[in-house]
């Protein structure tokens, strides 16, 4: 079964068909610029184009937020504008599109697509996964099920959220070492495992493409891999979300 994925990032808003039984895109992914200011409105119109560009018509669209999702509804906006504080996406998006709609956070997107067809296929612990981005998002599972709309980025660190020491932006805009950087890395990850004794880490995120640069210098007593699903993890993530939502 097909169903519309699609990932709404801070610079882009990408999406493609996805076969939810294989994980493969049936149609390359096509890619729009994130709204400047990116309201509800504004950004409903982009999916809305995307929708139009895959002539897709009535069929269900799992869609990603960079935020706490519950029941449809947008919590909280770290990375987004704040007037999405409040406004129920999911009926949002289909007001724009007449399709169906699961809005779910982006992170945890990510971990589903991981855990069903990536790094963390058939493992049956407490795994956890961390996005590394603009901040750092985060999904954990417990015997392939989902703890949802967890926000372990926030967690304070000195004084400071974890994201604003040890995001990759954070990395970039600091012109950190990757040592150093790791460093960092480490001590957010120490936190974790003090609260949750996980028995994997999951490293996803635009930075996971670059693994080899800085894995080997992350401690952990749980085992650590990179994301296998890379960029496209959030894409098959909401579709396979969407699909046991609406094909239950």
């Amino acid at each position: 079964m097909e169903i519309l994925g699609i990932d709404i990032g801070g610079s882009g808003i990408k999406g493609a068909p996805v076969n939810i039984k294989t994980a493969e895109l049936v149609a390359e992914r096509h890619r729009i610029a994130t709204p400047k200011i990116s309201t509800p409105d504004a950004v409903a119109d982009v999916i809305s184009e995307l929708v139009k560009h895959f002539d897709w018509k009535n069929g269900p669209i799992g869609c990603t937020f960079p935020a706490v999702i519950k029941k449809g509804v947008v919590k909280t906006a770290a990375n987004i504008d704040n007037s999405w504080i409040g406004i129920n996406g999911e009926k949002l998006i289909y007001a724009k599109t007449g399709c169906k709609t699961l809005l779910l956070n982006d992170a945890d997107a990510a971990g589903i697509a991981e855990m069903e067809f990536g790094a963390g296929k058939d493992n049956k612990g407490v795994v956890i996964i961390h996005t590394f981005g603009t901040g750092i998002g985060s999904a954990i599972f417990v015997n392939g099920q989902l703890v949802p709309n967890t926000e372990f980025g926030r967690l304070e660190i000195r004084c400071q959220e974890a994201e604003q020491l040890a995001s990759a932006r954070n990395r970039t805009d600091e012109g950190l070492k990757w040592k150093t950087w790791a460093w960092r890395v480490n001590e957010f990850l120490a936190r974790m495992e003090a609260l949750f004794w996980p028995d994997l880490f999951i490293i996803g995120g635009g930075i996971s493409r670059k693994h080899e640069k800085f894995l080997h210098l992350l401690e952990t007593r749980a085992d650590i891999v990179p994301a296998q699903m890379l960029n496209q993890a959030g894409i098959i993530g909401a579709a396979i979300a969407a699909g046991k939502k609406f094909n239950s």
